[in-house]
């Protein structure tokens, strides 16, 4: 008998594992939510490999993911809900809704008829509000991004971008005037949802910016180690901030 090939012995792979008698016991085990952490790890792994470059490293990546895809479908037709190809056919069928003007009859379209034909989706699922279907689960960046994206739609949205950069310095002055430690961590939160808002104003992906912003950190932080060596640790603020300042320069 041939062995299967391709996503079909990823699948046969995947039901082996799980077999209660002849699997793996920690594969055995899993449930949605358990790998769920994992399939969002493995999708910033390939972001990372995809920002560093690394295309032999992203093959890898890619194929992790695809193997959370597999282990969910699988669990999910153990229980009688759905398969792998139910997946597949899934969003076969969405793109080819979504992009009428390629698939369908159609003459124009574009990303607005992708946008009007998601929100007819949305109200077909019985969402009550704009912002209904923004999960939960994403990154808090992220999600404000989305949140704030969804809202803009109804014309709840600054005109331009100095409103939103006037309610970063509101929010930082709420934050200085917190009466207590709860009330701090509010204000804080208010004023990073107000710059995420300043960002997608200016164009900017903040969860990119700030992910670039920490890689940058990261770099410059390891060279003062280096070139300080063993006594970094012993150098006063003033020492780091000067050595800070020296790698900036390069």
């Amino acid at each position: 008998m041939t062995s299967p090939t391709g996503i079909d012995r990823l699948v046969a792979i995947m039901e082996r594992l799980r077999d209660p008698e002849r699997g793996c016991e920690w594969d055995v085990a899993q449930t949605f939510e358990t790998i769920a952490p994992y399939t969002i790890e493995e999708a910033y792994e390939v972001a990372d490999a995809i920002e560093r470059g690394d295309i032999v490293e992203l093959k890898d990546e890619l194929g992790d993911l695809l193997l959370q895809v597999v282990f969910h479908s699988r669990i999910a037709e153990e229980a009688g809900q759905f398969a792998l190809a139910d997946v597949v056919t899934s969003i076969s069928d969405k793109m080819e809704r979504r992009h009428p003007h390629i698939f369908g009859d159609v003459a124009e379209g574009g990303h607005h008829l992708w946008e009007v034909i998601k929100a007819e989706e949305r109200g077909a699922k019985g969402a009550s509000s704009a912002l209904d279907g923004v999960a939960i689960g994403l990154p808090a960046l992220l999600r404000a991004e989305k949140l704030q994206k969804r809202a803009a739609r109804t014309g709840f949205d600054w005109p331009d971008a100095s409103g939103a950069q006037a309610k970063i310095l509101e929010e930082l002055e709420e934050v200085e005037t917190a009466t207590d430690d709860a009330h701090r961590a509010e204000e804080v939160g208010d004023l990073l949802f107000a710059v995420v808002n300043f960002a997608r104003k200016l164009g900017v992906e903040p969860e990119a910016a700030l992910r670039a912003a920490n890689g940058k950190f990261e770099r410059r932080f390891k060279a003062m180690e280096e070139r300080a060596g063993e006594a970094f640790l012993g150098l006063d603020l003033e020492g780091k901030e000067a050595l800070w300042q020296e790698v900036k320069r390069g």
